[in-house]
């Protein structure tokens, strides 16, 4: 049995213990009510990496991407911009030619990274990484609890 924040007891929710997609979908609608992360003014028209034919259909890509790149950096501490390009990449089908693993545009990232460093959710490592702050890590594991708990947080 789960009992408020604890599970069974023995440890806290983290955000491990909860489906990606729907972590990643929550944490997005929080990031968007926070209202701190500021939108590049190219949003409409901006592709995700350059083996895509268009840019994103959901108005509200850009949170999930700052969401996803939050979860990331709680998963896989340390990681750089160059790391979270080859995660996002994917095949560049060029015709008749075989397909090949092509990574995603570093800015989009890099402006993501950086709006979460402006919130004080990510930080910059010694060795040129960036990892999640401890107030960082806090709300991504409360977000997960609400994930996983809906009907604590109504």
């Amino acid at each position: 049995f789960f009992f408020g924040t604890k599970m069974t007891g023995s440890r806290a929710v983290v955000v491990k213990d909860v489906d990606v997609h729907k972590f990643i979908a929550a944490y997005a609608a929080y990031l968007k009510k926070a209202g701190k992360v500021e939108i590049p003014k190219y949003v409409d028209v901006i592709k995700l990496a350059h083996f895509k034919e268009l840019a994103p259909r959901n108005a509200d890509w850009y949170y999930y991407r700052c969401a996803a790149i939050a979860r990331r950096l709680y998963v896989q501490p340390g990681i750089g911009v160059g790391a979270m390009q080859r995660v996002f990449g994917g095949k560049d089908r060029r015709g008749v030619r075989t397909g090949r693993f092509t990574k995603s545009s570093g800015g989009v990232i890099r402006h993501c990274v950086q709006q979460l460093e402006k919130m004080g959710i990510v930080e910059i490592t010694p060795n040129g990484g960036r990892t999640l702050t401890k107030e960082g890590r806090r709300d991504l594991d409360r977000i997960a609890q609400q994930v996983l708990f809906p009907e604590l947080f109504e």
